[in-house]
């Protein structure tokens, strides 16, 4: 065994090891210090590791290598030690950088098309914003007050809060499942490695999410892909406000609900208000094609659906480092399953150390 010792480090922030291959004469065998969280800060693509010597300063740790055989590398050691502000902070190559300013490109065209065929064109399925017709308008405020069907549920129970508007069922469906989903984001994106690049206000963003979906959370997924911001600012000096508090230390609870939501919405769109005459399996499915191809809300909410499937995965897999060791592996591969997937990342999701 070959003990070496880190010489830079800039800070007690997250750091990340990069050595060049060159100098070893093979590939050296991955090790797990006992006393350190591989989960969070050990990088080990090169079988390089961190192990806690001393307590006090926080930044002082030994680097420990094992070399194949027992060999010992011929040349000097080269250590580049980065101290930064989070696990999502990585050096890219030049081919790395373009692809990435091309992601960016194709994501703010993206946000242009979303708002010019989904809001102002009057060529998608159902009325632009600009001639929305007040039946629309009844319909989204009917739906609003059937949030997470809370009426109808309580109606149910033998609970009558208020009457509760009578809709389609598959349209209520539709409309709550993506309402959860879009809930469920929250905690991802209070924990998003990325998220110190975004100027604003992930609060306003989230809460703005709820009502417009993607509207805003296609430009957040372009400029996390930007050049990051505050550097010099850690995590703990930040100020958590009370939205993110409650929406990751309760992920687990945010989690529970936005399941047990999607699950209902999935069984009220097949059996929900069987007693109302609106009809068998068949002729439900009948009616909400009809539905999403001749209202621009229904419409919308497909496109949503899918761009939800895309952004889910990504925004996991960049996050994966704040799930509970144990729980890792069952989330990298969850993670490609539409909603089950943020449902498993909020399960797992580490406390913080905050």
């Amino acid at each position: 065994m070959a003990h070496f010792r880190a010489v830079t480090f800039r800070s007690p922030i997250s750091t990340s090891i990069g050595i060049t291959r060159h100098y070893f004469p093979k590939p050296i065998a991955k090790t797990a210090p006992a006393k350190f969280n591989t989960s969070k800060h050990a990088v080990w693509n090169h079988g390089l590791g961190l192990k806690s010597e001393i307590k006090d300063p926080a930044w002082k740790h030994g680097l420990e290598l094992k070399f194949d055989g027992g060999r010992v590398p011929t040349n000097t050691l080269k250590c580049i030690c980065k101290a930064q502000i989070d696990s999502g902070e990585t050096e890219l190559s030049e081919a790395e950088l373009r692809n990435q300013r091309v992601l960016q490109v194709a994501l703010w065209v993206m946000e242009g098309v979303y708002i010019c065929w989904l809001f102002l064109l009057p060529y998608a399925p159902g009325d632009p914003v600009w001639a929305i017709k007040p039946y629309t308008i009844k319909i989204l405020l009917d739906l609003s007050l059937n949030f997470f069907f809370i009426l109808p549920l309580a109606k149910a129970a033998g609970f009558h809060l208020m009457e509760a508007p009578v809709l389609h069922p598959t349209v209520e469906a539709l409309f709550n499942f993506v309402i959860a989903w879009t809930m469920m984001f929250a905690p991802l994106l209070f924990t998003d490695c990325k998220r110190n690049r975004f100027g604003g206000s992930l609060e306003a963003l989230w809460v703005v999410q709820m009502f417009l979906t993607n509207t805003l959370l296609i430009p957040y997924m372009a400029i996390r892909l930007g050049a990051s911001r505050n550097k010099s600012l850690s995590k703990s000096q930040k100020v958590k406000s009370g939205i993110e508090l409650v929406m990751t230390s309760g992920a687990r609870i945010v989690g529970t609900l936005g399941g047990l939501v999607g699950f209902i919405s999935i069984f009220w769109a097949l059996f929900g208000r069987d007693d109302a005459g609106f009809g068998s399996l068949a002729d439900r499915w009948d009616f909400f094609l009809d539905y999403i191809n001749s209202d621009r809300p229904g419409y919308a909410f497909i496109w949503d659906i899918c761009l939800y499937s895309i952004f889910q995965p990504w925004l996991i897999g960049n996050n994966l480092q704040n799930v509970e060791e144990d729980k890792i592996q069952a989330v990298r591969y969850l993670r490609f399953v539409p909603y089950v997937g943020l449902v498993a990342y909020l399960w797992g999701l580490a406390k913080s150390e905050d």
